[in-house]
């Protein structure tokens, strides 16, 4: 059996990232030959930060039916556990690790692991780079993604925008690129592979869903546009209000389904905690971060009503648990991706995964991934009439299931556990 381990956050968190270390564990585990851990955080960002990170809704076990272990050891926090984490990571002998590398903050606590394990030479370090560059892009972002990523064996990539990322970041490295996994080369490359966000298998449509009889309930029209995902400025959801409210004026079949938690609004304000952990988390963000950059008082959702389409509008304001997610994507048309800025897109895998055309914005990945007018449309970035006119579009031009079944049919996570492996079979 072939040990590996999935280091990030567990199943006991919110977010793509922890949706996406389970599902890579599960297909690992699924070939029969690997023993699978995945090795998590406890806490994976500094504690001043106001959020609630953990999954406190969802009731169903993600790694039920598997032979997988799980241990939470990792604490942001406590340099001693980063230490801790790569003696228990050593000790399990694994032949590879795999990093979930998803933002630069991590960067100091990944580098002392990465570090420590690069001592083993018969265990491969595996960053899966989920980014490079990140949004901001700031010097101390740069700082810690380089910090933490040069001590990979072996990157993972699920777009080429990520490898020109890796070049930029690193002009004096070379890098070797490929599509399946296998290990050619001289010590002096280090190995891109490059592959895709698979299609997440974690959530099933249900087959008892009536999408009619659900739209009655909620009053939402013949053709439903969705919005799903973490509210945060960059995913651009005021674009998506703002463009569905100039569609709303010319049409009366079209609602806007809005799924997700508002990023930084999920902690109790009234609590001396909260207080105490939002007045020194203001203090980091006034040092290191650009004001252009700060989402504190973003605040999309008072468009709805500023623009009136209150009734044209369901909101679902709150973390999603696992067992709704079917639902809001099988009564809806179409997603929404109206992002500023994009990386490899969980939302995006997920609504393959419904067989749902997607609506995004010309940038980072998507024109790599949608195929205008076939597995969806493309609107220009920071053009409101144009995502209007694209909304209108695929409203004239439907688009058939059926292609981003074409479109994703080699995106499976059996794959990206082959090409891991480098198993050529």
């Amino acid at each position: 059996m072939r040990r590996i381990v999935c280091f990030g956050p567990g199943p006991k968190f919110k977010g793509g990232i922890s949706n996406y270390n389970t599902s890579l564990a599960k297909a690992l585990d699924k070939r029969g030959d690997c023993e699978v851990h995945i090795v998590s955080w406890t806490n994976q960002y500094p504690a001043i930060i106001p959020r609630e990170f953990v999954d406190k809704s969802s009731k169903t076990d993600l790694l039920e039916g598997t032979n997988i272990q799980v241990k939470y050891i990792t604490n942001y926090n406590n340099p001693a556990s980063w230490n801790a984490t790569a003696r228990y990571i050593a000790d399990l002998k694994p032949e590879i690790v795999i990093i979930q590398w998803a933002i630069a903050i991590q960067g100091l606590p990944l580098s002392r692991i990465a570090k420590k394990l690069n001592k083993y030479s018969d265990i491969e370090v595996i960053f899966d780079l989920h980014f490079v560059i990140q949004k901001e892009n700031s010097n101390i972002d740069r700082y810690f993604t380089k910090l933490a990523i040069k001590h990979a064996d072996t990157y993972l990539v699920h777009a080429l925008k990520t490898k020109y990322e890796l070049d930029e970041l690193f002009p004096d490295k070379t890098f070797k690129l490929n599509e399946t996994g296998e290990r050619v080369g001289n010590f002096q490359e280090k190995l891109v592979i490059k592959l895709y966000h698979p299609i997440y298998d974690l959530f099933k449509p249900d087959p008892t869903f009536d999408p009619v009889a659900f739209k009655k309930e909620h009053n939402l029209k013949k053709h439903v546009f969705l919005f799903f995902g973490f509210i945060r400025k960059y995913k651009g959801l005021h674009h998506t209000i703002r463009a569905f409210a100039k569609v709303a004026e010319k049409r009366d079949d079209v609602s806007l389904l809005i799924c997700g938690e508002s990023f930084w609004n999920t902690l109790d304000n009234k609590k001396l905690s909260t207080k105490v952990k939002s007045f020194l988390f203001s203090l980091a963000k006034g040092a290191f971060l650009k004001k252009k950059d700060d989402e504190g008082e973003y605040n999309p959702l008072a468009l709805i009503d500023e623009l009136g389409i209150a009734d044209r509008t369901m909101l679902v304001n709150k973390f999603v648990p696992n067992e709704e997610v079917p639902q809001y994507f099988q009564v809806s048309d179409a997603v929404v991706l109206f992002y500023e800025y994009a990386t490899p897109s969980g939302i995006e895998s997920l609504s393959y995964n419904f067989k749902k055309p997607l609506l995004a914005t010309a940038v980072g990945h998507f024109p790599e991934t949608i195929d205008d007018g076939f597995n969806g449309y493309l609107a220009k970035a920071e053009d409101v009439d144009d995502m209007a006119a694209v909304m209108e579009n695929y409203l004239d031009k439907p688009l058939d299931p059926e292609n981003v079944s074409v479109k994703t049919k080699d995106m499976s996570w059996e794959n990206y556990a082959k090409a891991i492996l480098a198993d050529q079979t």
